[in-house]
């Protein structure tokens, strides 16, 4: 195809890191570039390159070092950023405590639900002055999910799983025996700290989205493995790292670099879901909107 029409759009890839995953190898003419977002400023600088053909945009969740805590991200700036820089799809690697026996330290789970906890976050671009809302019956995008687990399934030293239901708490504190054992008996099948209101921001945004949960222990509900603790989760993070690393690259060859609009929707979110009347809109919201909603008005 030698250029796009209105049905077909260049993808993107963003890829956000969550702790152990501050950078990206591979990446040809890469450089670290800073985005002003009207929602304040990004967990840091962008690691924009090409991987494998494929032009990605990398960003550590938490910052290089680890400087920012889960409910002190900014995830408004974060998704505003990605969506100034062009990003169309979103691939979301976060830390993750298991809830299932099946699921092991080392693990990787291809969620597909979400169960939010969240309560200190702004979880919306959206509010007086410019009233949207957008549909979160399925979170993921099932192209993405299922291009991930493709890719997934190369690596012969990955379990992955292909679905599961992820529980984001506050924190930054681990569960309790109480907490954990609620959740599982939720149906919840891993537990974090950071996907949420990620997931709901990306669709607001009409990027899709994606996310990979890298399990590093058994939270604390496991009667056979001790209380979860700091040390045990960073060794396993290293190691769950490496991993991803591989599976970004598998996945940059995976991804078309041309496609059509996206079968679940996730790219025209926004469509019906405007509700303030244009002669209603506040003009100042709306401009700080400027690359979320485009020229929808």
């Amino acid at each position: 195809m030698s250029s796009l029409d209105d049905h077909t759009r260049k993808t993107k890839l963003g890829i956000i890191g969550g702790s152990g995953l501050y950078e990206i190898d591979g990446l040809k003419n890469s450089n670290w570039i800073d985005v002003e977002s009207p929602f304040g400023t990004p967990s840091d600088k962008f690691l924009c390159g090409v991987l494998n053909g494929l032009e990605i945009v990398f960003l550590p969740r938490h910052g290089r070092g680890h400087i920012h805590s889960p409910t002190s991200i900014n995830f408004r700036a974060n998704i505003d950023s990605l969506k100034r820089l062009g990003v169309t799809d979103i691939i979301s690697l976060s830390a993750v405590g298991s809830l299932r026996q099946d699921f092991e330290p080392g693990d990787f789970v291809v969620a597909d639900q979400f169960i939010d906890r969240t309560f200190l976050r702004n979880n919306s671009f959206f509010g007086s002055g410019c009233v949207a809302h957008v549909s979160m019956a399925n979170p993921v995008c099932n192209r993405l999910a299922k291009k991930i687990f493709t890719s997934g399934k190369l690596l012969p030293d990955l379990k992955l799983h292909s679905k599961g239901t992820y529980i984001v708490i506050e924190g930054p504190q681990f569960s309790s025996f109480a907490e954990s054992n609620l959740y599982r008996n939720w149906g919840c099948s891993i537990i974090g700290m950071t996907n949420m209101p990620e997931a709901k921001l990306a669709r607001e945004a009409e990027i899709c989205y994606a996310t990979v949960g890298m399990v590093t222990d058994y939270d604390c509900w496991h009667s056979g493995h001790e209380a979860v603790t700091v040390d045990k989760v960073i060794k396993c993070v290293n190691e769950n790292a490496n991993k991803a690393r591989s599976l970004v690259s598998l996945l940059a060859k995976e991804i078309e670099i041309e496609r059509t609009y996206c079968g679940g929707g996730c790219d025209r979110a926004l469509d019906n879901a405007l509700m303030t009347e244009a002669a209603e809109q506040d003009s100042e919201i709306i401009n700080n909107l400027s690359a979320i909603i485009g020229q929808r008005k």
